[in-house]
């Protein structure tokens, strides 16, 4: 009878623990993204002892908090954007393969997660053959795919080490880490909803490679040393054309309210338009940094709009993405629905007809108390830039304060 006992015991332990749901293990965990060429693209999280994880690019630190374990499946929620990782883990539960998917933009992108591997790129093999921290002036697709566009390289490097990013005149290519190999240099970041890597091969005075966007795109890029190199102004490349007296529309509101500028709880007051998408990172930042500016510098003369533009295919999932950005970053101003089913520039540029066109998600549109549009701000600089970044907070601080005592 008690071996009868014994083995029932036995049994229902040997089933307990085939049945035993994995856990995602507290600790450093390398994730790989397939890119063209055969390459692949490398970032770092770490996860907390609260269940959360923590994606690290160089200084940056993004907090997911929406991972649902199923038995061996597993499903991991980019925080504010709509894509997510949906995998599952092996026996061991020390590694965890599946797609990165982006729905609405009908995007896979194959992964595998390694759990105890803090390490981004391999190590370095061979020394540097140069330092390259300072300013890079930067061509992207001179002879490429698509139109040849400039920016500006700003790095810093550490050993074999490198962090910076890629400003351009629309925004930053984030908070890119990587090292250099001898001559070759490999960046890389995720955020959220960009996957970028840069590889180059480095002389003392150039940068030669390609830039890819998950798996989806590739461009060259070709960069030389030039530490007094700067992009055109952000402000001069987007206007009022000829023939319009400023900035009019009426867009949505989720309720159904329609909202214009000529509405009397904007009239007489400065009037910050943002032209955003709930998708983009950078408009992530810029909206972060104005949800916060109007609560730390309150002021009833003072107003903030969003016009988003969302690649959402219907109008309930393109509001329910507006909705998310406004609840995980606090925004209390409006934010419209200009346009869904895409987020093709020239398209949202006939929603604002007045503008000579639009270039980037963000572009932010100062208006003075009389209507008068003041300023075009295209793009956003962000933390990643440094110093550029805070000049334009205290820029804009000043701009606002001036345009408010007019």
């Amino acid at each position: 009878m008690k071996k009868i006992f014994l083995i029932v015991i036995l049994c229902i332990c040997a089933l307990s623990c085939e049945t035993q749901t994995p856990t995602l293990t507290t600790g450093f965990w390398r994730a790989t993204l397939e890119v063209q060429d055969q390459k692949e693209l490398p970032f770092i999280f770490e996860v907390k002892d609260n269940g959360t994880l923590v994606i690290q690019n160089a200084e940056e630190r993004i907090t997911v908090d929406e991972i649902e374990i199923n038995g061996n499946a597993i499903r991991i929620q980019t925080p504010v954007f709509e894509g997510y990782f949906q995998g599952s883990f092996s026996k061991d539960g020390k590694q965890i393969t599946g797609d990165f998917i982006k729905p609405s933009l009908d995007r896979v992108v194959p992964f595998k997660m390694v759990y105890d591997d803090g390490v981004r790129f391999r190590e370095s093999v061979k020394k540097p053959i140069t330092d390259i921290t300072g300013n890079w002036e930067t061509v992207f697709s001179e002879n490429g795919p698509e139109d040849t566009y400039i920016a500006k390289g700003i790095f810093k490097q550490n050993g074999s080490e490198v962090t910076g990013t890629f400003r351009t005149t629309t925004g930053d290519y984030r908070f890119l880490e990587g090292t250099i190999d001898g001559d070759q240099l490999q960046l890389s970041t995720f955020d959220g909803a960009h996957a970028f890597l840069f590889t180059a091969t480095v002389t003392d005075s150039t940068l030669e490679g390609h830039f890819y966007s998950g798996n989806h795109w590739k461009e060259p890029f070709v960069s030389k040393r030039n530490d007094s190199y700067e992009l055109p102004d952000a402000k001069d490349l987007t206007y009022i054309k000829e023939g319009y007296d400023g900035l009019a529309f009426t867009f949505p509101e989720a309720d159904g309210t329609m909202v214009s500028l000529s509405d009397q709880g904007y009239k007489n007051k400065v009037v910050l338009v943002q032209i955003l998408g709930s998708w983009c990172p950078n408009c992530l930042e810029e909206s972060k940094f104005y949800a916060r500016y109007i609560k730390e510098n309150p002021n009833p003369d003072f107003e903030i709009i969003g016009l988003a533009f969302e690649y959402a295919p219907t109008e309930e999932k393109a509001f329910k993405s507006i909705q998310r950005l406004k609840d995980r970053l606090d925004i209390s101003y409006p934010i419209l629905l200009a346009q869904y089913g895409t987020e093709d520039k020239k398209l949202a540029q006939e929603k604002l007809p007045m503008l000579n066109h639009i270039i980037s998600y963000p572009t932010s549109i100062f208006i003075d108390k009389k209507g008068k549009v003041r300023r075009i701000h295209t793009g956003f600089n962000g933390a990643a830039t440094g110093q550029k970044f805070i000049d334009f907070k205290e820029d804009f601080d000043q701009y606002v304060k001036n345009l408010l005592t007019e």
